[in-house]
């Protein structure tokens, strides 16, 4: 089956909203095996989005619309897609009576103009919204097909899942399970290593690019669930095959959720201390269910004195070396993991930009440490593209690679280590910081 989606708003023309709603259906309908031949925008037009459609449907089997649902007068997509499969609309009792409830719910007066949104296919189907007044729509005309859905994210999303995702899989008579792997890396390395795995029909397997990682998200097909997942696995260990521990987890939200649970897994706890990332380490963290059991404190020291007197950095040390150092970074991961009584911590230093940086640390220069036990683990870190986000994003993103390795029981790759007896002393601290400044 191929498909094209197409969003309808001259809101998303104007660039005023940004479409997340295209990039979340283009996955889904991959996963499905449903090939994308097109993404579309069309601005709020009747004869122009008329046009698109009859065109539309003689190049593809499925039409997939976000957005044109609501009760204003611009909001056309319902009845100008139903004209164009040769359908009509009428009005249906139980949806509006689910608007006027819902108004009257939220304390507001139901107008006229709504009515439109009670209004649904007579040879199609309506599509029921659990999660907002719009019904979407279903319309099919010889061979070829159009689903409707809002524009609101959370709207669409929802429906897609309860409703238009199962319509569409008891159409194609099959079963599919997808696994999605997280790998450490980047992008273009890692296609180059697992080319000729994308290649496959089935199962299929797309890479898809993250700050500092990438998901390979696999999708088998097959007559029933269980013969789908056994498919997965298979294909999913050629993978762990050519990328060892670069594969750190499996269906997980993000590198943070698997360092919490690896944590807790081996009875560990952490603790952050953070310049130039502001707490994002912290934040991540935190962002995980359960997070209280492994992280007691985060720390973040953006002046020399809050390094001294939070996580014990040597102010000689900032003198010597500069704020933004290997040194620094070690005594800050040390001083963390003794201030807050954690089996590990990790720090970051750096410049994020746009301004401070000079010949020898230019922007986007950032020092991590990590510690366990009696040792630190210092690597550099320089994003060369000068943007504070993607720079503060990396660094946060590293730290996390380090936290995790160590939680593990792993030395983190590209690291030097500096023994916490060390850390005062000139001559390892000097050998430290040359041995980082040159890299």
């Amino acid at each position: 089956m191929t498909a094209e989606i197409i969003s309808v708003g001259t809101e998303l023309l104007l660039g005023n909203i940004l479409n997340t709603n295209a990039q979340y259906l283009s996955r889904e309908l991959a996963a499905l095996g449903i090939t994308v031949r097109r993404q579309s925008t069309i601005g709020d037009n009747q004869d122009r989005l008329a046009d698109f459609v009859n065109e539309a449907k003689q190049r593809c089997d499925l039409l997939v619309f976000t957005g044109g649902l609501g009760p204003t007068a611009d909001d056309l997509t319902k009845e100008t897609v139903a004209a164009c499969f040769g359908d009509t609309l009428t009005f249906d009792p139980e949806e509006w009576q689910k608007i006027v409830d819902f108004f009257t719910r939220t304390g507001r007066e139901t107008t006229p103009n709504n009515r439109k949104q009670a209004m649904v296919p007579v040879h199609g189907h309506k599509v029921v919204n659990h999660h907002g007044t719009a019904p979407g729509a279903w319309f099919e005309q010889d061979g070829h097909c159009a689903v409707l859905m809002p524009g609101v994210p959370h709207e669409m999303k929802a429906m897609w899942e309860e409703s238009v995702r199962p319509l569409l899989l008891a159409r194609q008579n099959c079963a599919l399970h997808s696994l999605t792997l997280r790998v450490l890396g980047g992008e273009s390395n890692l296609e180059y290593r697992v080319r000729p795995l994308l290649e496959n029909p089935n199962p299929t397997a797309a890479i898809y690019c993250k700050t500092g990682e990438c998901e390979i998200r696999i999708t088998a097909r097959a007559q029933n669930d269980a013969e789908a997942q056994t498919m997965c696995r298979a294909y999913a260990k050629k993978f762990y095959d050519l990328l060892g521990d670069a594969v750190y987890d499996e269906d997980v939200a993000g590198l943070e959720e698997t360092v919490v649970h690896t944590l807790r897994a081996n009875g560990l706890t952490i603790a952050t201390a953070e310049s130039c990332t502001g707490g994002m380490i912290a934040q991540r963290l935190t962002s995980v269910s359960g997070a209280s059991e492994v992280f007691g404190y985060g720390f973040v020291t953006y002046w020399e004195q809050a390094k001294a007197k939070l996580v014990g950095v040597d102010p000689a040390v900032i003198a010597q070396y500069n704020v933004v150092s290997a040194p620094v970074a070690a005594q800050m991961a040390l001083g963390a993991a003794k201030a807050a009584g954690a089996d590990i911590a990790v720090s970051v230093t750096g410049l994020a930009g746009p301004g401070g940086g000079d010949a020898v640390r230019p922007v986007g220069t950032v020092y991590l440490g990590a510690a366990r036990g009696d040792k630190a683990y210092v690597k550099k870190l320089f994003v060369s593209r000068p943007d504070r986000t993607l720079i503060r994003a990396r660094a946060a993103q590293t730290a996390l690679e380090m936290a995790l390795r160590l939680a593990q029981g792993k030395t983190p790759a590209g690291t030097q280590v500096l023994a916490e007896s060390a850390q005062h002393d000139p001559a390892a601290l000097t050998a430290l910081d040359e041995t980082l400044r040159a890299e």
